[in-house]
């Protein structure tokens, strides 16, 4: 009976799925396996999905989600910067980790603006499960950036924050795109593993040009 009732509601989402949502989604997911091989490329399927769902966002009265794609596309555009043009100091921006203290300070702030904004959220609006919107929301602007930057941990944390979404979109009913999140934590588990073999080599590399001959 309940995978029934989910079977119907899936089909209900993609007879509505209008065709640029079906493009922002294809885009969305380009950009994920685009990034996954270091392609630069990623960054334009993520401007073009990002700015078809700021439209769809606003069209739909999602006034905060539409706001958050502003963010991504700067993003789109700062990464693609980023992995384009680099100081003569770092004239190529190789995947790399931050230390222990690094990660702590950004999980601490990232738990710091979910209480925060999610108290926010609870006491001024009617907003569902206003504590988890506020720590995927906030776990995704951090992560993404950790994208720009080439963070090897950014897979992990967007297994975390992709993995919470899904049980946001089931608890709204949106079952089309908690498989859609579902399918993101496999890729970036996949993800993940390919940029830690390029860390991997890189740094064997580097190791090798080190030594004097």
């Amino acid at each position: 009976m309940f995978d029934s009732e989910i079977g119907s509601a899936i089909a209900i989402s993609l007879a509505a799925m209008s065709l640029w949502e079906i493009a922002a989604v294809i885009l969305a997911l380009a950009y994920l396996l685009l990034a996954m091989q270091e392609k630069i490329s990623c960054w334009y399927a993520a401007f073009a999905s990002t700015l078809i769902y700021l439209f769809l966002f606003w069209d739909v009265s999602l006034l905060m989600e539409s706001a958050l794609q502003v963010f991504y596309l700067a993003m789109a555009v700062y990464g693609w910067w980023q992995w384009r043009h680099h100081s003569d100091a770092q004239p190529d921006l190789k995947i790399h980790r931050w230390p222990v203290r690094t990660h702590l300070l950004v999980i601490g702030g990232v738990g710091a603006l979910t209480l925060a904004f999610g108290y926010l959220l609870q006491t001024t609006t009617d907003a569902a499960l206003p504590y988890l919107d506020s720590f995927t929301t906030w776990g995704a602007v951090v992560t993404t950036y950790m994208v720009t930057r080439k963070v090897l941990e950014n897979w992990l944390y967007w297994i975390v924050v992709d993995g919470i979404s899904i049980y946001l979109y089931l608890d709204r009913e949106l079952y089309l795109t908690a498989l859609l999140f579902l399918l993101y934590v496999v890729l970036v588990i996949i993800g993940f593993f390919q940029w830690l073999a390029i860390y991997r080599r890189e740094s064997l590399q580097g190791d090798a040009e080190a030594v004097p001959a």
